[in-house]
């Protein structure tokens, strides 16, 4: 019986090692953490725009299974520990992104979300004859070259007339901006490919309707769950 009583350092050596291994097991815990950051305008910084404050950053990270019962189980607080910081703003330019990034720290596991060029086309652009499509491009591959940040998933421009020219409200001749917003798009889609993963938001939202939508461009409540739909395999899938 004797061989089975542990003496007083056998005891101290098992009680030390379950604290090891449950400080280890924390910090396993800790660094499975993934990290979701969101940046660029307001196709991902839409929630002013539903009456729930709802973006799709915070769908990915956590569904609102009430809302959208569809989607239950498919975030990514499902499969683990994951947070939001979302830093896209409602209005962005490519020339604002920077400042989205400024005191960026990653730690652990991390994946970026960018959109932008909506708004650029709109603040001129879409009527674009020269060189500013690319200007605009070569500013959005520097920012997304130097984001400490990988994978990186890079959204395109959706067209909120579903290619319909009679709903065009831009003021300008239908054949030129939808010119520009393929440029735009073509150069948004390399730059993806370069540093990380295209997600075709245009192709997506084509199949979409007008519910989709508020204030003409914007995403509705449910144009959110849709470009958070877009985003989710990739998301999932890193």
């Amino acid at each position: 019986m004797a061989l089975f009583q542990p003496t007083r350092r056998r005891f101290i050596q098992v009680v030390g090692g379950a604290s090891v291994l449950t400080l280890f097991g924390c910090n396993r815990r800790e660094q499975a953490m993934v990290t979701l950051y969101t940046f660029g305008d307001s196709i991902l910084d839409c929630g002013r725009y539903n009456e729930f404050g709802v973006h799709p950053g915070q769908l990915l990270v956590q569904n609102d299974d009430r809302l959208f019962p569809e989607f239950q189980g498919q975030d990514l607080k499902s499969r683990g520990s994951a947070r939001l910081e979302h830093r896209a703003r409602d209005g962005a330019t490519v020339e604002g992104l920077p400042s989205q990034a400024h005191r960026l720290r990653v730690e652990g596991k991390a994946i970026a979300l960018i959109t932008i060029g909506g708004n650029d086309l709109l603040q001129g652009l879409i009527r674009d004859t020269g060189g500013g499509i690319a200007t605009f491009a070569n500013a959005l591959d520097t920012f997304v070259q130097q984001l400490p940040i990988r994978p990186v998933l890079l959204g395109n421009v959706y067209d909120p007339t579903f290619g319909d020219d009679r709903r065009n409200f831009v003021g300008v001749e239908p054949t030129i901006a939808r010119k520009n917003l393929q440029r735009m798009n073509t150069a948004i889609g390399e730059i993806a490919n370069r540093y990380g993963q295209f997600v075709d938001l245009h192709a997506h939202f084509l199949k979409g309707d007008p519910s989709w939508f508020t204030a003409t461009i914007e995403p509705s409540l449910r144009g959110a769950s849709e470009v958070r739909r877009a985003f989710l395999p990739y998301v999932l899938g890193k």
